[in-house]
């Protein structure tokens, strides 16, 4: 039931041919890790709109941590849709830059997320630090790699889950802010965005363990040899769900709007929704997730609005200019 009423949903969002013979360009401004799954959906995507349509169509991509690609749209980046980590940078497009109506969750379903992920650890194979769980990053002589928080939405997911573990285990708020700072002081760089801290483990050989997305570290495995790295998934870690949006003052500028919002709604589909499956995301499509079950682990998850009161109150308090992050960092040893 479930499944037929996410199909319906995007079906009946699905515009009708226009007759535009003209090929037609749109641009996808995406966080980080997202360039092997966009590949594949464009392709896709392109196929299917030519059937129907008759038009061509060509998706760019552009990628880079989630909150810079924010940044450069408010700038002027002429995305006709983002893509992005966290909804907190798709609202800041809209409040800063008035690019995206207001009330864009509403368009789509599971507010307009059509996959989700969560954090996990990327350790060499063997596991020779022994890292386990949370606990294990902060034992003496443990480098830990991640992004920047001020950055890249996944590191900002990576902070609060570690927030959470650190409050859960000690039952305070002050504890949660020590062991993040005991964390960030075993972290030799920060990178702009999840890929960059990728190449850094992986190929720079930087570091005892990555913390990343789970779809990134699958990637890692697959594409860098499974017998050069392991995936560890933590007793507890957070639910991360990367938002999609058209971006409104663009598409209507450009006279993109029809295929920009389908584009969003063919993510949907179960043809899209088996592409995120292969790719390492965890699908919302109830049957492509059950066939997938093996691939995903159960495990207990913090939730942004249930946990930290939502993007707006946890970007303010931990993400913000002074805010928690950047007292944290500033403080810790490196």
């Amino acid at each position: 039931m479930i499944r037929r009423l996410i199909l319906a949903a995007a079906l009946a969002l699905l515009p009708a041919a226009a007759g535009v013979a003209q090929p037609v360009t749109i641009l996808n401004a995406s966080y980080d890790p997202t360039r092997e799954l966009y590949r594949a959906v464009n392709t896709a995507f392109a196929a299917e709109w030519k059937a129907r349509t008759g038009t061509s169509v060509t998706i760019n991509q552009s990628h880079g941590g989630s909150g810079k690609q924010a940044r450069s749209v408010i700038d002027g980046l002429d995305a006709d849709v983002v893509t992005l980590a966290l909804s907190g940078d798709i609202d800041e497009i809209a409040r800063r830059g008035k690019l995206v109506d207001p009330g864009w969750q509403a368009r789509l379903p599971y507010k307009s997320t059509p996959y989700w992920s969560t954090i996990v650890f990327l350790v060499r194979k063997g596991n020779p630090k022994g890292i386990k769980d949370w606990n294990d990053l902060v034992k003496p002589g443990v480098k830990v790699v991640m992004a920047n928080p001020k950055t890249g939405g996944g590191a900002r997911w990576i902070f609060l889950a570690a927030w959470g573990y650190g409050q859960k285990t000690t039952g305070s708020a002050r504890g949660a802010r020590d062991y993040v700072a005991k964390l960030l002081g075993r972290v030799p760089v920060l990178d702009s965005g999840a890929r960059g801290a990728t190449t850094t483990f992986a190929e720079r050989g930087i570091g005892d363990v990555l913390l990343t997305w789970e779809n990134e570290a699958i990637l890692a495995t697959r594409e860098l040899g499974a017998d050069r790295f392991e995936i560890v998934v933590p007793s507890i870690s957070i639910r991360a769900e990367p938002p999609v949006a058209v971006v409104d003052k663009v598409v209507d500028r450009r006279g993109t709007r029809a295929v920009a919002e389908a584009y969003l709604q063919y993510l949907y589909t179960p043809t899209a929704q088996e592409m995120i499956a292969r790719n390492g995301y965890r699908p919302r499509d109830p049957e492509v997730a059950a066939r997938y079950a093996a691939q995903f682990p159960d495990i207990r998850l913090f939730d942004i609005d249930r946990n930290f009161g939502g993007w707006t109150k946890a970007q303010k308090i931990f993400f913000s200019d002074n805010g928690q992050f950047d007292q944290i960092y500033a403080s810790a040893p490196h």
